[in-house]
């Protein structure tokens, strides 16, 4: 594999969850306060076409050779990953799948792990693309993790901006009282 062709798919996928958030998400939020299917399916596909990118382009003969493969980061890598999967994946249950797509708003939720943190599903799908990196630790990973840096901070911010025009200062009181993430900066 062809560092070009990483970098190119890279910038190729960057461009698209943009154009999917601050388009396409932003326009319905905007338009209808809440998600079309189409936007919803959108979000989704950009998240699909990042958690496949490691498949595609991380291949295991790419992985640092200082570090070691073994038994450890791998108990480590499924430590994260399944955390991660759960406390996603949960929680979006928890929440409500339609609400969790953004196909319905009914109020702010500040129970259960919303209490902690506004985005308990983002923190989710960190522990995954930490545990992917645990287990194939390389350059290309930490490209990738780069490339869910932003995907994730452009879908925080987004539905931020879209809360905040909904609720209002109710909204803004919510984020007074519990971080963005886990870490109140």
């Amino acid at each position: 594999m062809d560092v070009a062709v990483f970098l190119l798919s890279a910038v190729l996928l960057l461009a698209f969850a943009y154009l999917v958030f601050y388009r396409v998400v932003a326009q319905d939020y905007l338009k209808k306060g809440r998600l079309s299917w189409l936007a919803s399916a959108l979000q989704l596909l950009v998240l699909v076409a990042f958690f496949l990118f490691p498949y595609l382009y991380m291949p295991s003969e790419w992985a640092w050779d200082w570090l070691p493969n073994g038994t450890w980061n791998r108990l480590i890598a499924f430590v994260l990953a399944s955390t991660g999967v759960l406390l996603a994946f949960g929680t979006m249950i928890w929440f409500g799948l339609k609400r969790a797509f953004g196909l319905e708003a009914k109020g702010i939720v500040t129970t259960g792990l919303y209490r902690y943190t506004r985005n308990p599903q983002i923190i989710g799908a960190w522990l995954m693309v930490l545990g992917v990196f645990a287990y194939l630790p390389s350059l290309y990973n930490v490209g990738w993790v780069l490339i869910w840096a932003l995907i994730s901070y452009w879908m925080v911010v987004n539905e931020e901006s879209y809360l905040r025009r909904l609720y209002g200062e109710e909204y803004e009181r919510y984020c007074e009282q519990t971080p963005r993430y886990l870490i109140r900066w």
